[in-house]
């Protein structure tokens, strides 16, 4: 099920779109959302579907620990060098939004090591409704949220459901079990969101991840043109 508008939802090209030897760097897309949500299972998801098309690597999140890092290099979704942990020690909100600097090097890291890259995705663990990332660590944000959560998370709102560039809400095959209405979770999407995307997915099925990464591959478009 994927709501798609059809206002121009094109990246604009950052200030520094360009690496100091003058190529173009790669795309950044983060992907935050509360805690089990599925979105490290949707970063695997989406580097299996782009992988053969486009050259990916990914940095992951978490407090303490390379628990994502390691689900991600034990489902093997890309090649380890392709793959970075930052720990951030602290709220990983602040990793992302304020003090981006451990998650700037490894992004730079990465692309000096296994580039030139096309896309690298910024997967934050532990995130809230009210997380987002810095526009100067990232070009474009996807939001994940699950049905089991609530029907009521899009009608709450907070500024990673409404301005996020790209809301996904996951577990949908989940909706008959826990009570969530998938209508209602759209018709409140489009009153919180306006004409900002959305994307319902279930990735129990192999297309399920499908109109998240047709999303990807329309940003990447933009930004290579």
């Amino acid at each position: 099920m994927h709501l798609d508008h059809s206002h121009d939802t094109t990246t604009v090209v950052s200030a520094d779109a360009a690496r100091s030897d003058g190529t173009r760097r790669a795309l950044r897309i983060g992907l935050g959302g509360p805690v089990g949500s599925g979105k490290t299972a949707t970063v695997a998801a989406l580097c299996r579907a782009l992988r053969d098309t486009y050259s990916i690597a990914v940095v992951t999140n978490d407090i303490y620990t390379r628990e994502d890092a390691e689900f991600l290099l034990r489902n093997a979704v890309l090649p380890p060098e392709r793959i970075q942990a930052v720990e951030t020690g602290a709220c990983p909100h602040t990793a992302i939004r304020d003090d981006i600097s451990a998650n700037l090097e490894a992004v730079e890291d990465l692309e000096d090591a296994v580039g030139p890259l096309d896309l690298i995705l910024v997967e934050s663990g532990g995130d809230n409704l009210t997380a987002t990332f810095s526009k100067g660590l990232v070009d474009a944000q996807v939001f994940v949220i699950d049905v089991a959560g609530g029907d009521d998370i899009p009608r709450k709102g907070g500024p990673g459901v409404t301005t996020a560039d790209l809301l996904v809400v996951n577990k949908t095959d989940l909706a008959p079990y826990v009570g969530s209405d998938l209508g209602r979770m759209a018709h409140d999407a489009r009153t919180q969101r306006g004409e900002l995307p959305v994307a319902f997915t279930s990735l129990t099925s192999g297309e399920g991840v499908k109109p998240v990464a047709d999303w990807v591959r329309g940003q990447l478009a933009a930004w290579s043109a």
